[in-house]
């Protein structure tokens, strides 16, 4: 059976290719973006980051490749928790990175984590260069997200290892029906309140049911070219941590 490999779904009503309009949005929300996300997530998404970030290090890499980093959380998590490794982060947004660096540049930490704009679909790094990459809350606005494993997987050596955190559609019936009410009438409504963007609040939950089940991002990882896949579930399935080797 075929498997779609993209999301279709763009945060504005305009001509503009979805990539350019994933690119406007986060540079949109990039100043309120972290506070939002904190408190919208009462916190959860930073146990999920530091979850994630735990699974890296039982590997030990020395070179990290955090794609969609965005402000760069989960970046700086790994620099302070792995000192031996060196973290680049590649992001559309110029104006999410911009926050990445100011972040970074109030720690000890800046001299191991470096930001650059890039694309994941055309990552401009030699193949082989890292030991292992990252992505949290950023494979489904790709804007086709094979291509984008596939060119992770490129960058990744052999024998490394890709981590993807997302966003997922609980099972659970009242779980899900909860999570519903929750991302499609308050997450919305705060959201754009406060970053004068709702078409972006909305655009965001809707990117979550569209994204393919954890049976079904599997295999495209596969496709991609990564052996051994399989997810954690966390929070009742509200996310998942999608693990491969190269």
């Amino acid at each position: 059976m075929w498997l779609s490999d993209t999301i279709d779904m763009k945060p504005y009503k305009s001509d503009k290719s979805k990539k350019e309009q994933v690119q406007q949005m986060f540079d949109n929300i990039a100043p309120t973006y972290d506070r939002l996300n904190h408190t919208l997530s009462l916190n959860i998404d930073r146990l999920w980051r530091r979850r994630t970030v735990k699974m890296v290090a039982r590997y030990a890499p020395k070179t990290i490749l955090d794609m969609a980093t965005g402000t760069g959380d989960l970046a700086l998590v790994m620099a302070r928790r792995m000192p031996q490794a060196e973290i680049t982060g590649i992001d559309l947004s110029e104006g999410m990175l911009e926050v990445a660096r100011q972040k970074a540049s109030r720690t000890e930490l800046a001299h191991r984590v470096k930001f650059e704009v890039g694309d994941a679909e055309h990552i401009n790094h030699a193949d082989g260069s890292f030991d292992a990459a990252t992505v949290a809350f950023g494979v489904r606005n790709f804007g086709d997200i094979e291509q984008g494993l596939c060119e992770m997987a490129r960058v990744l050596r052999v024998g490394g290892r890709i981590f993807v955190l997302e966003f997922s559609t609980p099972r659970n019936r009242f779980i899900r029906w909860a999570y519903g009410i929750y991302s499609h009438k308050i997450l919305p409504r705060i959201g754009g309140a406060i970053s004068h963007d709702r078409a972006a609040y909305q655009y965001l939950p809707e990117s979550v049911e569209e994204f393919p089940s954890p049976e079904r991002f599997m295999e495209i990882m596969r496709r991609a070219g990564l052996k051994e896949c399989h997810a954690r579930s966390l929070t009742f399935g509200i996310a998942h941590i999608y693990i491969g080797i190269k």
